[in-house]
């Protein structure tokens, strides 16, 4: 093939598009991947999942500094924050993590072409490099793989500096005072944490009556206690009508969302966390006759096929779950039917983690859904206060919850709130992806002592046979 033509081109750097570039290539395939950004990793890595994740962890071992250690018999004085020492680690994990996936695209031989990707028909792809000049890569196949971007909300503008998104939120140059977050949703609930620990006064306004409104009911009100122990406040069922800057603040106007009468709530910085949506922009989808959905999403089959031959779709662009790794499995898949085998995603098998602390994890159904679909389930669930490990490390908020076909025994779903949840669920999603019965989990030997016995118990706790509760 020539230097422009190619089995493959991928258009989107982010993780669904760089793991389908690297799994098709080792499948033997010639691949090129196109990324507007200089860096590659998309949003998850620049501007997304890793550098919240920085904070997160560093703005959690700054708050045990100042106020943990001392039940474990740490005395610790004079504890300051150093913000823009903090910004550094954050950054700095950023950039290892881009110059990880440039070594592993050059490992795998993939043309990494710098620029905005659009589809010309015929199995054409244009690229506009920074500098203005086209260039035009032909391809067998060709992936849809850029991602989503913030929804905006009507009545405000973002400008990154009072009125932010969550990237503007990841790179304040001072702890705001008072901080509205605008939305409740795993992304709100992360960063407001991050500056929560760090000092501001963080209040939660959500248009739902509960936040994590898509988690099992159980999770939604549990994290509503916690996190208001933790100093964060919550306006639920409540609507932003607008929102203007006012000195070196904003105020927002709000409303109950059933109606009635509104009032005024002063910020130092707004953070707008209402979701994001797909991105699609300047892609040439109305050039090629691209179908979308009533949402905006790229339509696509059981096998990530657009209706235009040739062109594929994976990740936030198609919808689903807006998860890095449920993009990356999408990823793997795709480039194993582009190589002829048989690639698939099991959507019951995909979990989702919320990286407060406690974390949140969850996978498969929940208790309402089951409910709603009539299926008759039992619950086993056991709470982290009765765990020796979380004792020891006086972490004993939250609880892991399995869900259970009452006729079967197989597991349906499971959510946890506790440490390491996000950790703890990857036994559960085993289960589910091998059909497994709670009975399964709860007959296999877990370490003693550790976190994980925690999910035995509840395990054992869905056939009411749970030892110590």
């Amino acid at each position: 093939m020539s230097d422009s033509s190619f089995d493959l081109v991928v258009i989107g750097g982010g993780p669904g598009g760089y793991v389908a570039a690297i799994r098709a290539a080792q499948l033997g395939l010639s691949v090129a991947i196109v990324e507007k950004r200089p860096t590659l990793g998309g949003t998850c890595l620049n501007v997304g999942c890793i550098p919240s994740k920085a904070l997160l962890t560093a703005s959690h071992h700054y708050h045990t500094a100042a106020h943990g250690l001392g039940a474990f018999g740490v005395k610790v004085a004079g504890v300051e924050l150093d913000l823009p020492a903090m910004m550094a680690h954050k950054d700095k994990v950023v950039a290892d993590n881009t110059k990880g996936i440039d070594f592993l695209l050059k490992k795998n031989k993939i043309a990494r072409i710098l620029g905005a990707g659009s589809l010309a028909g015929d199995g054409r792809v244009t690229v506009t490099a920074p500098d203005g000049a086209v260039s035009t890569l032909t391809a067998r196949a060709i992936v849809l793989a850029t991602g989503s971007e913030v929804t905006p909300l009507p009545g405000l503008t973002i400008d990154e500096e009072v009125f932010v998104s969550s990237t503007g939120a990841l790179a304040l140059p001072n702890v705001p005072k008072r901080l509205v977050v605008i939305g409740g949703g795993v992304i709100g609930l992360e960063l407001g944490t991050v500056w929560g620990r760090l000092g501001a006064e963080v209040t939660v306004v959500e248009y739902l009556d509960r936040i994590l409104p898509f988690h099992d009911l159980d999770v939604s009100k549990t994290m509503t206690r916690l996190l208001g122990q933790q100093g964060m406040s919550f306006k639920l069922a409540t609507k932003v009508l607008a929102g203007e800057r006012k000195g070196d603040g904003a105020v927002l106007t709000l409303e109950p969302a059933a109606g009635g009468a509104a009032e005024t709530l002063d910020a130092d910085v707004v953070l707008v966390a209402i979701g994001r949506r797909p991105f699609v922009e300047g892609l040439g989808l109305e050039t090629v006759g691209i179908e979308r959905t009533a949402r905006g999403f790229v339509k696509i089959d059981g096998s990530f096929r657009t209706n235009v031959p040739g062109v594929y779709a994976i990740g936030d662009v198609v919808g689903g779950a807006m998860l890095a790794h449920k993009a990356e499995d999408e990823g793997v898949a795709l480039a194993e039917i582009l190589a002829g085998q048989h690639g698939h995603v099991n959507y019951e098998a995909i979990p989702s983690v919320v990286y407060t602390w406690p974390e949140v994890a969850s996978v498969g159904r929940t208790e309402e859904q089951l409910k709603e679909a009539g299926t008759a389930y039992t619950v086993g669930k056991f709470p982290f206060l009765a765990n020796g490990r979380a004792r020891s490390m006086n972490d004993t908020d939250g609880f892991v919850k399995i869900l259970a076909d009452a006729a079967t025994d197989q597991v349906l779903g499971a959510h946890i709130i506790g440490p390491n949840a996000g950790d703890l669920i990857a036994e559960i999603v085993l289960a589910i992806e091998f059909g497994a019965a709670a009975e399964d989990i709860a007959r296999t030997c877990h370490a003693h002592p550790t976190l994980s016995e925690t999910v035995k118990e509840a395990a054992l706790a869905a056939n009411g046979r749970a030892l110590h509760v």
